[in-house]
């Protein structure tokens, strides 16, 4: 009886706790609709956490005693176990587990604030939020049983890979990226606030689930994220060197007879091209009219795209032309190329003058068309040269009341000996202008002849020349070319701006054609590579001793060379070489030809034009003569410099503005000069050069090195021409 009133004892005891384990479980239920699924689900749990309680209770109190954070290693494997069976129903059914979870923890955390005495019901929490965990772990990988065991497996193992495990199951979304984390940080994590207080490690557990809930683990991704937003500004950073574009903003229109790459007979061609290309890094929107000539490559003629077309009324009988437009873009520039095939099929841009003159007054005209045409609205209009002088002329005439009527007119000399003279009634004819502009003070000259020229300079806003020196000799007699007084009436829209050369293409140190690159730091021995190379390519005499004059030049009277013809002979002492390079006049292609007869080994006469043979020269000649008897910028020299060559020139035009004369006291300067055409004077100059060359060559090697060092580019110089389009348009 008394063991049978015992077992009764008993029987109600566990009843009760039962019970008590019931109403618990009603509680944290969040979702009535699974209460029933529930209530079976922690019968079992009950009766399984009840008797881990039994064997664990001493542990629990030792844990207190000790160290309350391997209490909660050794809990939890314990309440682990009791969850893996309540795993195996929400399994079944994903979503209503999801629902369930989050609800049941926040009223579990409710639960164990408002008892934080009682052991057994913390054991119960404990199990709550672990269940929750375990649930969560669920719904990142709901159908894998294995991965539960790890769970279990890894809890008793190491309390930190716990705390791992844990982080993940937060954050479905971020599991990777936190898992990561979490194995580097996981020990500070979990070990941060026992450190301060060992008997906060109970209550560190049931923060945990809070956190899990509450999301508080997407700091650790946003700190992430915040990494992930500070890799952009180090891409922005490789565009901070990008200078700042100087404003305001002006759009050009260039209007020329020819432009590099695409037809070239001298420096217009260079001046067409790097100009806009240097304007475009300046911030000028840069648009670039040429006529399309036959001889264009094919290369660049495939490359066209066609833009439009229209007739266009051009003789003063209304007859009319077409007009074709067809764009290239390159380097940042637009080309448009005006299409006729009446005007431009000859093979060369320029054949003679009585073709030329219909040529260029359709070409003037239908340029500003097109500008029409493509409604395209230029701030200025900068043309060049007597072939596109009438472009100020329409202008301000025929195109006054058109969109493009408001564009400002810039107009550039070249070389001022070319200025598009003829019949006046045959110009007339072909422009269609109004009588008017046919005057003393425009087109007309010497009565019956009109100058395209003269025209362009009367109507134009601003006249430039490319040299200060040339600006000031074209308004006296010697050089006007009989327009010397027309331009001192316009003197005071007259300046001067001197060319620079393209780094793109000149520059030794990235020159393909050269046999060896060089740069500031190594020309003194690398040019000498280069002159034995030249020596060996043209037959000369190999010898890094002789002195080497290089002259790359049109064959023409305007180049000073009925001067070298007479001093040539006396340069020839067996330690000078001379290399010429062009064509022109016949009478100076049959004289070096007959020196390079006579002097075998120390003349080379290439009568002809060879760019690759150019560059070659400029490496390898020690100084290069330019003893011109008139020379509006000069190109030539600019570059001669930049290769390391020592340039003899005269002082005139751009050759003065850019060549200082060396002096040797103080042991400055950039060249040798001389002043009066005369052919002594030029002799003079050459044995100067060469005195120092073989009697001070430290000297020399000093000035080749300030030469190379010397900024010849189109940088300054488009800046100047700026500035002068913002003056215009203010």
């Amino acid at each position: 009886m008394p063991a049978k009133s015992t077992r009764k004892k008993k029987t109600r005891t566990v009843r009760k706790a039962v019970k008590s384990v019931k109403n618990d479980t009603k509680v944290a239920t969040a979702s009535p609709v699974k209460a029933a699924d529930d209530t079976k689900t922690t019968v079992k749990t009950a009766t399984e956490v009840k008797t881990a309680e039994k064997k664990t209770e001493t542990k629990i109190e030792a844990k207190s005693a000790e160290k309350k954070s391997e209490a909660k290693v050794e809990a939890k494997p314990a309440e682990k176990k009791a969850e893996t069976k309540v795993e195996v129903k929400p399994a079944e059914k994903k979503a209503e587990t999801k629902v369930e979870a989050k609800p049941a923890a926040k009223k579990a955390e409710t639960k164990v604030e408002a008892k934080p005495a009682a052991k057994k019901a913390e054991t119960k929490v404990e199990a709550k939020p672990a269940a929750k965990k375990a649930e969560t772990k669920v719904e990142a990988k709901p159908a894998e049983k294995k991965t539960e065991t790890k769970v279990e497996a890894k809890p008793a193992a190491k309390k930190s890979e716990a705390k791992v495990e844990a982080k993940p199951a937060a954050k479905k979304a971020e599991a990777k990226v936190e898992v990561k984390q979490a194995a580097k940080k996981a020990e500070t994590k979990v070990e941060e606030k026992p450190a301060a207080k060992k008997s906060e490690a109970k209550v560190e557990a049931k923060p945990a689930a809070k956190k899990a809930e509450a999301k508080v683990e997407v700091k650790p991704a946003a700190k992430k994220s915040e990494t992930k937003v500070k890799t952009k500004p180090v891409e922005e950073k490789k565009e901070e060197p990008v200078r700042e574009l100087p404003q305001p903003r002006r759009s050009v229109a260039f209007i020329g007879s020819e432009c590099y790459p695409f037809v070239k007979t001298g420096g217009l061609g260079d001046v067409m091209y790097a100009l806009p290309k240097e304007l475009a890094k300046q911030n000028c929107d840069v648009k670039v009219i040429l006529p399309r000539y036959a001889c264009i490559p094919e290369k660049y003629q495939n490359k066209m795209v066609y833009r439009g077309s229209f007739d266009m009324n051009l003789c003063s009988d209304g007859r009319s032309f077409y007009v074709g437009i067809m764009e290239y873009v390159w380097d940042g520039v637009v080309y448009d190329f005006i299409d006729n095939q009446e005007f431009f099929t000859n093979g060369n841009p320029y054949t003679n003058l009585i073709d030329d003159i219909p040529k260029f007054c359709y070409f003037s005209k239908a340029a500003l068309a097109a500008l029409n045409y493509m409604d395209w609205e230029p701030d200025i209009i900068h043309c060049h040269d007597w072939q596109a002088a009438l472009v100020p002329v329409y202008l301000d005439t025929m195109f006054k009341d058109t969109p493009i009527g408001r564009a400002k007119t810039v107009l550039t000399i070249h070389n001022l000996r070319f200025q598009g003279v003829y019949d006046k009634k045959m110009i007339s004819y072909w422009t269609g202008l109004p009588d008017y502009v046919f005057n003393k003070d425009a087109l007309t000259v010497k009565w019956l002849d009109a100058n395209m020229l003269k025209g362009g300079l009367t109507y134009a806003d601003a006249i430039t020349t490319v040299s200060g020196t040339y600006a000031w000799e074209i308004q006296t007699p010697e050089y006007g070319e009989d327009l010397d007084a027309h331009l001192r009436y316009h003197s005071g829209k007259l300046r001067g701006i001197v060319n620079g050369i393209d780094y793109d293409i000149w520059n030794p140190a990235t020159d393909p054609r050269l046999a060896n690159n060089y740069d500031l730091g190594n020309v003194l021995t690398e040019k000498r590579k280069n002159k034995k190379a030249l020596q060996e390519e043209l037959g000369l005499e190999v010898d890094d001793g002789k002195f080497v004059i290089g002259l790359v030049s049109r064959l023409t009277n305007q180049k000073g060379l009925d001067l070298v013809n007479e001093i040539l002979p006396q340069l020839i002492d067996g330690n000078t070489q001379i290399v010429i390079l062009g064509t022109g006049d016949a009478q100076y292609e049959d004289s070096f030809r007959y020196y390079e007869n006579a002097y075998k080994g120390q003349v080379c006469s290439n009568i002809m034009y060879d760019e690759t043979r150019a560059h070659h020269i400029y490496a390898g000649a020690d100084a290069l003569l330019v003893p011109s008897r008139f020379e509006p910028c000069g190109l030539t020299q600019l570059i001669a410099m930049h290769y390391g060559d020592i340039p003899i020139v005269r002082e005139t035009g751009g050759l003065k503005d850019t060549v200082e004369p060396y002096n040797e006291f103080t042991n400055w300067g950039n060249g040798f000069t001389f002043d009066r055409y005369e052919s002594g004077l030029l002799l003079d100059a050459i044995n100067r050069a060469k005195t120092l060359y073989f009697t001070n060559r430290w000297c020399w090697d000093e000035m080749v090195q300030r030469n190379m060092d010397k900024d010849v580019s189109w940088e300054s110089s488009a800046r100047q021409y700026r500035d002068l389009y913002v003056d215009l348009t203010r």
